[in-house]
């Protein structure tokens, strides 16, 4: 237990589905592009990366997409080929050996994404024709660099749809094949299912679109498919209010957002993991985030993680509050893989190197060193 008695509540144990966690404080999906380019796997840097965070009460991992469509960034590792695993084997036995758990974020980005990624080079694919501000990180897949100009993505046919809720549930056997703990189904960010709730990107007019039932349809869906395939206690779900890649939003994040966990609730879920405005999403409506997340948390009936560059004491007050019962880290996990440990003695805090987030090796990645290794002297 910390010595500061402020901090005690996120080293209370929690119960996330049938998992027992030491601690409240859990490792946040963290893209990092390592993944090998040719097939998307992981490798035993991977395994290390995640093994030396496995303190984390749950971990969760990088978004892995769950078909080759679903895609949208260099060096990002797939959970549909019997390649990709094997490669997550590695990881999670690693974390397991470490005393961890480890649950694999499923995703898939929809226009997030550039033909580069896309079988045969075709468009990628959305709630509905729609171009994103900004560039996609291609990596080395184009020849003008490696961030280019967005695509027009086409409207998802809604005969393709029970495909994509196939590929979803595909990708849940994969993973509990891989030896997750369970899965969280990726509704976040402005990707593909976000990109249905989202009015400014859903102009459908079949069921899928217009009424905010409907807009919340392919998310309900997708986590009844993933709750079939491994039990709905090993099957968490984000969602973001506020923000995302793309330049989009809701017109009333207020009324869709808490409808949202309001459908969640009831099912037995694992956990809801909602993400604040921060460095990733975007977005200065702080207060207006805060009152849409308490609208969340009074809907939702399970385990409920907030996120969104919350420091140490932040975090703690907010589950002392019950305003949360855990909170994921993301930049503090990255540059501190013993950080559970560290916010128990207050620090120090190792900073993150943003020049190494995205690509490279083992520079920024597994190099971190942890309070033992800052605690060693220097050699003679």
């Amino acid at each position: 237990m910390p010595s500061d008695r402020s901090l005690s509540a996120l080293f209370k144990p929690g119960h996330v589905g049938a998992l027992t966690t030491d601690n409240r404080i859990f490792m946040a999906p963290l893209t990092r592009s390592r993944s090998e380019a040719d097939d998307n796997t992981q490798t035993a840097l991977h395994a290390l990366y995640y093994a030396q965070r496995a303190s984390a009460g749950v971990i969760v991992s990088e978004a892995t997409q769950i078909s080759q469509q679903g895609q949208g960034y260099a060096w990002t590792p797939g959970i549909y080929t019997d390649e990709q695993v094997e490669s997550w084997k590695l990881v999670t036995d690693a974390v397991h050996n470490a005393g961890g758990r480890i649950f694999c974020q499923l995703w898939h980005v929809g226009a997030i994404s550039h033909p580069v990624f896309q079988p045969d080079g075709g468009q990628p694919v959305s709630a509905s024709a729609w171009t994103p501000e900004g560039k996609a990180f291609v990596g080395d897949h184009h020849q003008d660099g490696p961030q280019v100009s967005f695509e027009q993505a086409r409207a998802l046919r809604t005969d393709e749809i029970p495909g994509l809720i196939e590929d979803y549930r595909h990708a849940a056997r994969c993973a509990a094949k891989a030896g997750f703990d369970g899965v969280e189904v990726h509704c976040a960010n402005n990707y593909l299912i976000d990109q249905f709730i989202r009015s400014e990107t859903n102009h459908r007019d079949d069921d899928y679109g217009g009424s905010l039932q409907n807009r919340l349809r392919l998310m309900e869906e997708v986590v009844a498919a993933v709750c079939d395939e491994l039990s709905p206690e090993r099957v968490g779900v984000r969602l973001s209010p506020m923000g995302g890649p793309g330049g989009t939003s809701d017109a009333k994040p207020e009324e869709t957002y808490p409808e949202a966990a309001k459908i969640l609730s009831g099912r037995g879920l694992a956990y809801l993991h909602v993400i604040r405005p921060n460095s990733h999403t975007g977005g200065e409506e702080g207060e207006k985030s805060d009152r849409i997340m308490k609208s969340m948390r009074e809907a939702f009936d399970g385990f409920f993680i907030a996120n969104g560059n919350f420091e140490p004491d932040e975090a703690a007050q907010w589950i002392s509050d019950d305003r949360a019962d855990g909170i994921t880290f993301g930049r503090l996990f990255l540059a501190n893989p013993d950080l559970p440990e560290r916010i128990a003695q207050g620090g120090p805090y190792n900073d993150p190197d943003e020049d190494t987030f995205y690509g490279g090796g083992a520079e920024g990645y597994t190099d971190y060193p942890t309070l033992e290794k800052v605690d060693d002297p220097l050699p003679a």
